[in-house]
């Protein structure tokens, strides 16, 4: 689920004169312009914000995304302080550099962070299960969508409700998704005063029980819109809402605003998985740890490379591709395109418009935005922009990548059942099938991330295994299928003109049935 950013907030735009660069991006110094809780956009065109104004709006003015001018760091001393912290704790931590006490006090944000995580279904929140060949899986999948996405899903949810009761004011939050972020943001949305949230799936392209988190949820504040014919998935409705949020008119009417991952609070809230599966599985503090990740729009290895930049002594990762490589052949040959999406088993990641790309590319290349906006402007008109030996070498450095077939997913799924009794979503095959590729590659144990629960896609694993397992199914899954669902259906060739039309008018009946109370 990404936003695209429309080509016209790029027209004529030029960096202001006098707009002073950071010194650095990584040091963790500190300043009155430039620090970890003052953020700038990747365009170089934005004021720069603090956390409260980044997180509300999403998308910097210019189009751009937004990042922290300098990136705290994390030291070997506080990695062995933080050993023995539960995850929510150490979100705490983590979170708190980022977060000034100014913009949320430590004993509100403390609160935000242990009712985020309150909902998991694993007193762990992410437990750890370990496979063969010093090889490990960290589940990020026990929270009310079991999907890694609900581990920072909840958290933005939580201060964007909290920043604006604050206000008193509200936002109206456009997701588009490939299978998981809906649900995910569905669910944490779920009576909330302050946001009206509107879910855009492709239908056909998702599975029905991913559906069915997002249609079968009946808070009035929650709306599930069903897309037919996206001929290129998600991307597709990322098109359309970069349209929406193009027509500046209708950002200021419905107050707009996103929770997807090209907000900061995502990526950010995401660089804590990375910190605890490191201390879980690094022998000593400053051993390497390794991370193989399924990667579609690169926010989650996007998240890791930041933590990694931070200090924590992450060794390679590992870009776990499907059939959908556009990650891979960025990061080996500098090529970044915009090709058509294939559809495959591991749905979720069918994705060809990776957005915190550009997020990496910054930190990667110093900073300098004139570069990135003359490399956007290129990929918007022309589909596809070439980085030099050197550019390469700056964003590729400590990076593997493996394409993963759908054959290799069943069989790395009936492998590992079979011979270890453990059983993976498509997703997470991909991921363990790339670690094992890669395994004689790296030093230290490699952390495959499992982003899904098998349960989500029962098709797939019975193609794998002919049958489903009883530890395949899960409760909530079961009773989603019985339930009354209720959504919007419309065709993607008229989601232009008939989304923000419908989108105006159920805002229209609620302020009427407000103004009747």
């Amino acid at each position: 689920m990404r936003v695209l950013v429309s080509e016209m907030v790029l027209t004529n735009s030029r960096r202001p004169s006098g707009t002073p660069m950071p010194e650095s991006l990584s040091n963790g110094q500190q300043g009155a312009d430039y620090d970890s809780t003052v953020f700038r956009s990747t365009l170089g065109l934005a004021p720069v914000v603090d956390f409260e104004t980044a997180v509300l709006a999403g998308l910097a003015p210019d189009g751009g995304l937004y990042v922290p001018a300098t990136l705290p760091q994390i030291t070997d001393s506080q990695l062995r302080q933080w050993q023995n912290h539960g995850y929510p704790e150490l979100a705490f931590e983590v979170l708190s550099l980022f977060i000034d006490d100014k913009v949320m006090p430590a004993a509100d944000l403390r609160s935000l962070v242990h009712s985020s995580f309150s909902t998991f279904g694993h007193p762990k929140v992410l437990p750890h299960h370990q496979l063969e060949d010093d090889c490990s899986v960290q589940e990020l999948f026990h929270g009310p969508t079991l999907s890694f996405k609900d581990v920072a899903m909840g958290f933005v949810v939580n201060l964007f409700d909290y920043f604006l009761t604050r206000r008193g004011e509200r936002r109206t939050l456009m997701v588009a998704t490939s299978g998981d972020t809906g649900p995910a943001a569905a669910h944490a949305s779920i009576g909330r005063q302050s946001i009206d949230t509107w879910l855009f799936f492709p239908r056909g392209l998702i599975t029905d029980e991913q559906m069915r988190q997002m249609t079968t949820v009946m808070s009035p504040n929650v709306h599930a819109v069903a897309v037919d014919n996206c001929h290129n998935g998600s991307d597709d409705l990322d098109v359309m809402i970069s349209s929406c949020f193009a027509d500046t008119e209708f950002v200021e009417e419905m107050q707009l605003s996103s929770v997807n991952s090209v907000n900061w609070a995502r990526v950010m809230t995401q660089t804590v998985h990375y910190v605890y599966g490191y201390l879980q599985h690094a022998k000593n503090v400053g051993d390497p740890v390794n991370f193989a990740v399924p990667s579609g729009a690169f926010g989650n290895v996007c998240a890791g490379a930041i933590a990694r930049r931070m200090g924590v002594p992450i060794g390679h990762f590992i870009v776990a591709n499907n059939a959908n490589t556009v990650l891979g052949e960025a990061l080996s040959s500098g090529t970044f395109a915009r090709p058509d999406i294939k559809n495959t088993l591991a749905s979720a990641i069918d994705i060809s418009v990776p957005m915190n790309f550009w997020r990496h590319l910054y930190f990667s290349l110093k900073g300098d935005t004139d570069r990135l906006r003359d490399a956007w402007q290129t990929y918007v008109a022309d589909g596809v922009v070439e980085f030099s030996v050197q550019e390469r070498a700056a964003f590729a450095d400590g990076f593997l990548t493996h394409a993963v077939t759908d054959d290799a997913i069943l069989e790395t799924t009936r492998e590992t059942w079979h011979d270890e009794n453990y059983l993976l979503d498509p997703h997470s095959a991909v991921a363990v099938a790339a670690a094992r590729h890669h395994r004689k590659s790296v030093e230290g144990p490699i952390v495959c991330l499992a982003t899904a629960h098998p349960a989500k896609f029962p098709e797939t694993i019975r193609l794998a295994l002919g049958a489903l397992p009883l530890a395949g199914a899960h409760p909530s899954l079961v009773e989603a299928q019985t339930a009354c669902q209720r959504m919007y259906i419309c065709d993607a060739a008229h989601m232009q003109q008939s989304i923000p039309e419908v989108m105006r008018q159920v805002m229209r009946a609620s302020v009427e049935t407000q103004r009747d109370r």
